[in-house]
């Protein structure tokens, strides 16, 4: 009997691929080819199910924010007790955003290829322009539950402090890319931050 190919899980292993070679050279550098041989497959299986590299690059950029999505929610209900406050919810969101493991490292990395290609591509971009709105609301929803609870001043605003809040961590993460701030230091200076926003 012919082998049943599971295309679901073929899509995420050439997404992977991708991600393995744009993290050590960039985008620019993985060519269809390349990344066929990376995920073992040939240029032809590739291509049926990514005609061009955009449409690749487009996928692989989605499932990336999808892996990312669920380890933020595993490591949230990871947490024993009750529900998380909304500042542990967002300590844990940007421990998982910072780059502090080989995971989360190769993540930024390709993030960053990402970002250098999505200046000058427009459809790249339009994911951008989707996927910050989305965590700035995420953000901002828990801050404002935190200012309902009494834990956050009532004059702060939560869509600012959002945004000041995606900043700092997009900031750390370059420089924990470059050796200049250990993971450690990123930590203690985003809950420096949250002790300033928090009561």
């Amino acid at each position: 009997m012919p082998k049943r190919v599971d295309h679901d899980e073929r899509r995420h292993r050439i997404a992977e691929a991708l991600w393995r070679i744009a993290s050590e050279r960039g985008l620019d550098g993985a060519s269809l080819r390349d990344v066929a041989a990376e995920a073992g497959i040939s240029l032809g299986q590739l291509q049926h199910y990514f005609r061009t590299k955009d449409d690749m690059l487009v996928f692989a950029l989605g499932h990336i924010s999808e892996l990312a999505a669920r380890r933020i929610g595993d490591r949230v209900g990871s947490l024993a007790g009750t529900a998380p406050s909304p500042r542990t919810l967002l300590r844990e969101t940007f421990a998982e955003m910072l780059p502090l493991d080989d995971k989360s490292r190769t993540g930024q990395l390709v993030q960053i290829a990402y970002f250098v290609r999505a200046v000058h591509d427009e459809r790249l971009r339009r994911h951008a322009k989707e996927g910050i709105p989305a965590l700035r609301e995420f953000l901002a929803g828990q801050i404002r539950r935190a200012v309902e609870e009494g834990d956050v001043a009532p004059d702060r605003d939560p869509d600012t402090e959002a945004m000041l809040l995606i900043a700092l961590v997009d900031g750390l993460c370059g420089y924990v890319l470059l050796d200049v701030v250990p993971g450690e230091e990123a930590m203690r200076l985003v809950d420096a931050h949250l002790d300033r926003l928090f009561r």
